[in-house]
């Protein structure tokens, strides 16, 4: 499909109309889906009805806003009053929230029309959309290989060409991550730019909803458009928000040189050597473009991994506990007391890496392990942060690999969560930091898998980071290249 530009002036010109538009993306979704899977449900109905009220505006003479009849996915564990959120759980199998996400909310009055709910790995917990209990999404550039997680996929609904732009979550990359695997683009916004108020909660001090898209700038009007203080979440912060797309420039050429910095300690053993030659290419190029490139350390970067599957397993274990078959979503039935019933529901009605992590989170928080376990993670948190600062101190963006291999296939590493865990290694110590972060698609290896580039910014610098980027894609002709479905 078209870029949100490009669809806004034919919508304004009268070109085409919203429902024509909507109608394209729905025939595209019922093509590819039995080979995708990347939809839980698909609301034809719902974004028609929204599509026709944009063509009512513009026939009524009334202005439209870039995002008015954009048909936009929506990962499933945002809630949208009257359409089922299930989170990729059984236990939510049946849910349908009786209210609206704040951002939710805000795409519906920007016009934007919402072809479907995306699937997930369940709860946002995993890394490859494998651990849906519903069905297994794959990767549109190789079907045999995973579209990475948990935000899979809103990721493969977009490289797919089913929507123009998605919503995704990220904990520890699930933006990111999967941005990489599937060849576009994925923002995770400073933590508390966008509300999470109607976002189903796995780690709170953690999870932050961001843009997919096949272009920085895309993300960047999305980006706009669900930013910006809510007092509906505690955590949401009281700034002003720029308009993203006036740093857009085809060059880094200005009066004070962008500099930025390559983490060292991203380079090190089990970086696959073609994802490093494409990072490293990638990283000449912006150099090319009028970026001061120097090294930097962050010592304590590969402390990330060990601590976050300290701190989220502790918050999810706090945040599941509502889910026990007494106010809402799935009970286990034949139960005979009340017991029974909290176990029987969250035995049958969670999976296997959701109850691992509840495990996890539930004993490093037990009496006599708590300052041994969580302390010593926040600890180490609070390190990771300082090393950013000292980093952004010297430079203003940092760069890295999103992933340290391309996509792996369905399967691979299901048995061995360890190795599972190891995909989240660059990009995790970015959301304990709460910091914004970018991939942008910078090569493909052998097979035709592509590779991306993390761009990390300071704390609500994401207009650096899509100049940055915007930059480097205007570059290249990394993101003309579609999948074959």
């Amino acid at each position: 499909m078209a870029s949100i530009r490009k669809l806004h002036n034919q919508l304004k010109k009268k070109e085409r109309s919203a429902v024509e538009i909507t109608q394209e993306a729905l025939e595209r979704i019922q093509a590819v889906e039995p080979k995708l899977h990347s939809f839980l449900c698909v609301t034809a109905e719902h974004a028609l009805a929204q599509a026709k009220a944009v063509d009512a505006k513009i026939a009524a003479g009334e202005e439209i806003g870039l995002l008015a009849g954009i048909p936009i996915g929506i990962k499933d564990n945002l809630c949208t009053k009257g359409i089922p959120t299930t989170c990729g759980s059984r236990i939510l199998e049946n849910f349908i929230p009786p209210y609206e996400s704040t951002v939710t909310q805000k795409l519906a009055d920007a016009g934007a029309v919402m072809v479907g709910k995306t699937n997930l790995d369940e709860f946002a917990m995993g890394s490859s959309t494998e651990n849906s209990a519903y069905q297994v999404t794959a990767n549109p550039w190789d079907l045999s290989r995973v579209p990475g997680g948990s935000s899979g996929g809103s990721a493969a609904a977009v490289a797919g060409d089913e929507c123009v732009v998605s919503l995704g979550s990220d904990t520890g990359g699930s933006i990111r991550q999967p941005a990489s695997f599937c060849g576009v683009v994925g923002m995770k916004p400073t933590y508390g730019l966008v509300s999470r108020y109607g976002l189903v909660a796995y780690a709170s001090s953690l999870d932050q909803i961001g843009p997919f898209a096949r272009t920085v700038e895309d993300a960047a009007i999305l980006l706009n458009a669900i930013a910006g203080y809510d007092p509906q979440d505690s955590t949401s912060l009281k700034v002003e928000i720029p308009d993203y797309g006036i740093s857009l420039k085809p060059d880094l050429k200005a009066r004070r040189k962008i500099r930025i910095g390559i983490i060292e300690e991203t380079f090190a053993s089990g970086l696959d050597p073609v994802v490093s030659a494409a990072v490293a290419k990638a990283i000449e190029k912006l150099q090319e473009l009028g970026a001061e490139i120097q090294t930097v350390s962050c010592p304590n970067f590969r402390y990330g991994l060990p601590s976050y599957y300290v701190i989220a397993p502790c918050e999810a274990s706090a945040n599941l506990a509502r889910y026990d078959g007494v106010k809402y979503g799935y009970r286990a039935p034949d139960t005979d007391n009340l017991i029974s019933m909290y176990t029987n529901t969250r035995a049958t009605g969670f999976g296997a890496e959701v109850k691992r992590r509840i495990m996890i989170g539930t004993y490093a928080l037990s009496a006599g392990y708590y300052d041994a376990y969580y302390l010593k993670a926040q600890k180490v948190r609070t390190l990771i942060k300082q090393d950013f600062e000292q980093a952004f101190a010297k430079v203003d963006i940092l760069a890295c690999p999103t992933a340290p291999t391309t996509a792996f296939r369905a399967g691979e590493k299901t048995t061995d969560p360890l190795s599972m865990y190891l995909n989240d290694l660059m990009t995790i110590p970015v959301n304990l930091a709460g910091l914004p972060g970018l991939s942008v698609p910078c090569g493909f290896d052998a097979q035709g898998l592509p590779i991306g580039l993390q761009l990390i910014g300071n704390v609500l610098r994401e207009d650096q980071l899509f100049q940055v980027a915007h930059a480097y894609e205007q570059s290249t002709d990394w993101h003309l290249r579609t999948p074959q479905l």
